[in-house]
């Protein structure tokens, strides 16, 4: 039942979210990162990081990108390093936009196996039993390198968008026990739309109610997020609601504040600071987990003189997020 961790600011991740996003901003370059600790009130780690920096190929009709992705988790620390390149083509202009992205790049899984407790190193009164060695016989490798693949298509027209990401493509094996374990496809949806509160205003910094859905299916497991974002200016606070779609049901409230920071005196230049807090409201529940928090930060610039400057009416698909 496991599955590929998701972030609930999937917004200042958006190459992790669908390669089709990249290059899709208003600029030339733009670098992003996001970090989640999730259930920080339980044992081990669950932590999550996605660092990306991509540019933006206007001339080309194209993007180009490099994401780099970890996950730790559990007591044994089983961690996931994955760097990858990735390119979209983009059709159309302002009030049309319609791109296609494929993304390509190496994992590498490795587990602790010093941190793993078996029943043989645990007494039935005292409990963990101190130096105690196992007899479990330890795999051959606890490390494993593989190739990851991904494509995605998002097509915005007006104030309307909606994108398909396909990940896993190749669906690789990545067993650390010796048998075959292929990684189910992951298949991620997005659609959004844009409210002006202020009739006939398109520019970036004005008001806007965003309502959203992103949805996520891996195998038997299914999970999708709603909510909207109220953006006023350079501050955007939302409110989300997520279901795992399984036997949980209910799985968290979101609460989600951004900022961004302007300066038109450097040519575009943006700053962006997103912080978030998952309330957990599945049978694990708040007492237990503590809630999950996320940080995410974001830059985006035009080159000195660049020829893109000043071209977006506030429209493209980036100003959703």
């Amino acid at each position: 039942m496991a599955q590929d961790h998701i972030y609930s600011q999937f917004y200042n991740a958006p190459i992790y979210l669908n390669p089709a996003l990249t290059g899709q901003f208003e600029g030339d370059i733009r670098v992003n990162a996001l970090y989640r600790n999730q259930w920080t009130g339980l044992s081990g780690d669950f932590s999550y990081l996605s660092a990306s920096a991509d540019l933006n190929l206007q001339k080309l009709n194209s993007g180009v990108g490099l994401i780099f992705n970890r996950s730790s988790e559990g007591t044994a620390y089983l961690q996931k390093n994955n760097i990858a390149l990735s390119y979209s083509y983009i059709i159309g202009g302002d009030d049309f936009t319609l791109s296609f992205g494929l993304q390509g790049g190496i994992t590498n899984q490795k587990l602790n196996w010093d941190k793993l407790v078996f029943g043989d190193q645990i007494d039935i009164v005292n409990g963990v039993i101190p130096g105690g060695i196992s007899g479990a016989e330890r795999p051959n490798v606890d490390s494993r390198f593989y190739f990851d693949a991904a494509a995605g298509g998002n097509v915005v027209y007006k104030n309307f968008m909606l994108g398909l990401g396909l990940h896993h493509l190749n669906r690789p094996d990545e067993s650390l026990a010796g048998y075959q374990t292929k990684l189910p496809m992951r298949i991620s949806g997005n659609m959004s739309y844009k409210l002006a509160l202020i009739p006939d205003q398109y520019d970036r910094d004005g008001t806007y109610l965003i309502p959203s859905i992103v949805a996520y299916k891996q195998q038997n497991v299914m999970s999708f997020s709603f909510g909207t974002q109220f953006k006023y200016a350079g501050i955007n606070a939302g409110i989300w609601y997520r279901n795992d779609g399984g036997s949980q049901g209910n799985d968290a409230i979101v609460f989600s504040v951004i900022f961004d920071i302007f300066n038109r005196r450097t040519n575009g230049e943006k700053f962006r600071v997103g912080i978030s807090h998952d309330a957990t409201t599945s049978k694990l529940n708040y007492t237990n987990t503590s809630g999950t928090s996320e940080i995410g930060l974001g830059y985006e610039k035009y080159w000195p003189n660049s020829t893109n400057y000043g071209r977006a009416n506030g429209l493209r698909c980036y100003d959703f997020y």
